[in-house]
């Protein structure tokens, strides 16, 4: 009987380990260049802009209170709601304060009375002292009570007048346009001048943003405005939302700090932002940018594009050759999803966007235009 293992069967299994070895060394010869996505390096006007971290602030802000004692009898509004300069708000109960506007009218009455019968008593003494009726010492007298029944009115009129001002507090109405908050007290709530805030309402359109400066900064703005043909006019300010998104609305800066901020060494600056849709909300963070210059051309390229290492950034370029060249690069300002390169390539040259990982300085790719979206 033949032994299976034998000198023929390990001759075969060499020879085909041999053939499997060179066709597999054969496939891996001719295999394709890895496909890139490629986009063009252009030219196009842009403007350099510096950026801060900004805090979005109410212009006004108003916590609304109760003037007067007395409990809650309605509430006018739903919470958040928008509200108009002279919204009524709040209503407190009435009765009482109505009553003493009611007695202050008696009273003003009642002293008028007194005066007309002061008055009516100091002319009949008038007439009664030319014939020597009564002496002169009844007419100083009468007088004064006509005097002192003036002076009554006066203070029934000044008591009238504060019932009333104390009877139009009951109804608590909005001092501005904006947004009421939360209401903090609920209809039957007995409420006061110490009870603390009943809602509050902060103004939305305009608004202002509020960032920090570096001296730096400013000492270049003056600069460039103080050059020949230098920056004319306000400033525009641009934000960029939290989710990265480009508000609609420009802006201005309407203040600069008095001082310097020792522990930062920044100066505060103020811009007013319109805010027609309420996107922007008092206390939300927004990144500030502030046009710097005039508008230039600039060659862009897409961000991601753009990779770092130990030695600085750089972007691979696909060739004439269809070979990845790595290039050092200088950038400037971000434009959108562009960034501005001012050293290291040239208009028209084709940068990778997809497929870095894949691929190394010196080989052939497979390269295709990738969508502008």
């Amino acid at each position: 009987m033949r032994d299976r293992d034998g000198p023929s069967t390990w001759i075969a299994a060499a020879t085909g380990f041999m053939l499997l070895t060179h066709c597999g060394g054969a496939a891996a010869q001719t295999a394709p260049p890895p496909a890139v996505s490629v986009m063009p390096v252009v030219s196009r006007e842009v403007t350099e802009a510096d950026e801060f971290i900004g805090r979005v602030t109410a212009i006004n802000k108003v916590d609304i209170v109760a003037r007067v004692p007395g409990y809650i009898e309605q509430r006018y509004f739903s919470e958040g709601q928008p509200v108009k300069t002279g919204d009524l708000l709040f209503r407190i109960e009435q009765a009482t304060y109505a009553a003493a506007v009611a007695q202050q009218r008696a009273n003003l009455a009642k002293a008028k009375a007194t005066e007309a019968n002061a008055a009516l008593q100091l002319a009949r003494s008038k007439e009664l002292v030319r014939n020597h009726n009564i002496p002169q010492a009844t007419v100083d007298q009468r007088t004064a009570d006509e005097q002192a029944a003036q002076a009554d009115i006066m203070e029934s009129q000044a008591a009238l007048d504060q019932a009333q001002i104390n009877l139009g507090y009951t109804e608590i109405r909005s001092p501005i346009d904006g947004r009421i908050g939360l209401a903090n007290f609920t209809v039957g709530n007995l409420v006061g001048p110490s009870s603390g805030a009943l809602a509050t309402v902060v103004s939305q359109d305009p608004i202002y943003v509020i960032f920090q400066a570096s001296q730096r900064d400013l000492l270049d703005y003056r600069r460039r405005v103080s050059e020949p043909g230098g920056q004319k006019g306000p400033i525009p300010v641009h934000l960029k939302l939290a989710d990265g998104s480009l508000y609609p609305e420009v802006g201005y800066p309407n203040f600069l700090g008095i001082q310097v901020d020792p522990a930062t060494d920044t100066v505060a600056v103020r811009a007013k932002m319109p805010n027609p849709n309420g996107v922007l909300i008092p206390d939300a963070a927004v990144t500030v940018s502030v046009q710097r210059g005039s508008p230039r051309l600039a060659l862009l390229v897409p961000e991601i594009a753009v990779s770092v290492d130990q030695a600085g950034r750089y972007v691979l370029v696909v060739g004439a050759d269809k070979k990845v060249e790595l290039r050092r690069v200088s950038v400037g300002s971000e434009q959108g999803s562009n960034v501005v390169v001012t050293k290291g390539l040239r208009e028209g040259e084709l940068v990778i966007v997809d497929g870095i990982q894949k691929v190394r300085p010196g080989q052939l790719v497979n390269a295709a235009l990738a969508s502008a979206d």
